[in-house]
């Protein structure tokens, strides 16, 4: 990558027990994250997608310590993230935040709109207390709402107004680097561009760095720099966005990508669509060697035997990293 790597993720695993009978003893675990390595660069959009239950916001919660990671690495400007003392985590915290899924869940209904934003600054103790009260009117405009809305609460919004508080919310310390966990999925379909346009407006504005993870390929295409693939716990593709849509060369990739519906109605009669067959086999106890083997339309023998690794099929100054014996 040609810019400095903000955040370096290294072989991130994200396993939770499966317990059972009267001693509640682990019998499983679900392995939720499963050795995933990547890096964002810093002013950089990274798209994180795939199906529901393939690990990507586990991944995003691991990421900022959300959910403590069961091992590998991760580097926040050259931090090592695992090794920071409670007190030293607390105070980089500041500069990683998350926008959550739910607009409605993840506001505090007893809280009114200024004091949620305001919460992270009484946290971390920036500023006077007229300072923070200003900070507020400042993040509320900054998102497109009123200074006014911070003596409201959050039932008196609707679920787009909310989500815009909760990205107020989220830059409330001015930090560097953002995981926005489906931000749009709870959100009807006709506001769901102008909170994207909101935050790719607030990305250059501000120089943040996004891990955006979202199910709309579409959205993804509109928002990211670059996209990785997530299937089963594990990156399967990872490459610039324009040539992922253009080039995928993942068969879950390719996937994914021929069921996005075209507008042209010429070119969606001739769509090709892939329809995959089975289940997404468990997390719990996934299949030998590559784990869309049980599902992949051109599997071999070997798909079986031998498990793939990211290799680059990219260009120079390019990298086009996929997880498949057959690329």
């Amino acid at each position: 990558m040609s810019a400095k790597a903000l955040v370096e993720v290294r072989d991130l695993r994200l396993h939770f027990p499966v317990r059972s009978g009267l001693l509640r003893r682990e019998t499983a675990r679900v392995m939720a994250v499963d050795g995933v390595t990547f890096d964002i660069a810093e002013g950089e959009t990274l798209g994180l997608v795939g199906e529901s239950g393939c690990g990507k916001s586990s991944t995003g919660r691991a990421v900022l310590r959300l959910a403590k990671p069961t091992s590998g690495e991760v580097r926040f400007d050259g931090e090592d993230l695992g090794a920071l003392s409670a007190s030293r985590l607390r105070q980089r915290r500041r500069h990683m935040q998350m926008i959550f899924q739910s607009p409605f869940a993840s506001l505090n209904p007893r809280l009114s709109v200024g004091g949620a934003i305001r919460e992270p600054l009484d946290i971390h103790s920036l500023g006077t207390p007229a300072e923070r009260e200003a900070r507020v009117a400042e993040l509320l405009s900054l998102v497109g709402l009123e200074p006014g809305a911070a003596q409201r609460y959050p039932h008196e919004f609707s679920g787009g107004q909310r989500q815009r508080i909760g990205i107020a919310r989220a830059l409330a310390t001015s930090p560097r680097f953002v995981v926005a966990d489906e931000p749009l999925s709870a959100l009807d379909v006709s506001i769901r561009a102008q909170v994207v346009n909101l935050m790719r407006d607030l990305k250059e504005r501000l120089g943040l760095t996004y891990l955006f993870i979202a199910h709309d390929l579409a959205l993804v295409r509109h928002m990211s720099d670059r996209v990785a693939v997530m299937y089963l716990g594990r990156i399967v593709e990872l490459a610039p966005c324009d040539d992922l849509f253009d080039r995928p060369l993942h068969p879950y990739t390719k996937a994914l990508l021929s069921a996005i519906p075209t507008p042209d109605p010429e070119v969606e009669q001739g769509r090709h669509r892939i329809v995959l067959t089975g289940e997404v086999p468990s997390p719990t106890n996934p299949p030998s060697g590559c784990r869309f083997r049980t599902r992949c339309p051109i599997a071999t023998a070997r798909c079986a035997e031998e498990e793939p690794q990211l290799r680059d099929l990219g260009t120079p100054g390019a990298p086009h990293q996929v997880a498949c014996h057959l690329a």
